[in-house]
């Protein structure tokens, strides 16, 4: 019983150890490239919302001096 251990119980043991390394990386390395997209989609999102406080912006602007025009006209 014991050669059965250390003959069969070893390598899968290793083997076992091993594959859990690379799904640890693997499943580390997604999680890295989820993030940064995050990260990516957040940085869109960001510069859009200036983008449309900006066109807001121009649009009041812009409603103003046509207010002023019908006004002095």
């Amino acid at each position: 019983m014991d050669m059965w251990h250390n003959g069969l119980i070893v390598p899968l043991a290793s083997f076992v150890m091993v594959i859990l390394i690379v799904a640890i990386v693997s499943v580390r390395r997604m999680r890295e490239k989820e993030l940064e997209a995050h990260r990516e989609l957040r940085m869109r999102e960001m510069e859009h919302e200036q983008k449309m406080r900006q066109m807001e912006i121009e649009r009041a602007r812009l409603e103003l001096e046509k207010a002023k025009m019908t006004k002095n006209a």
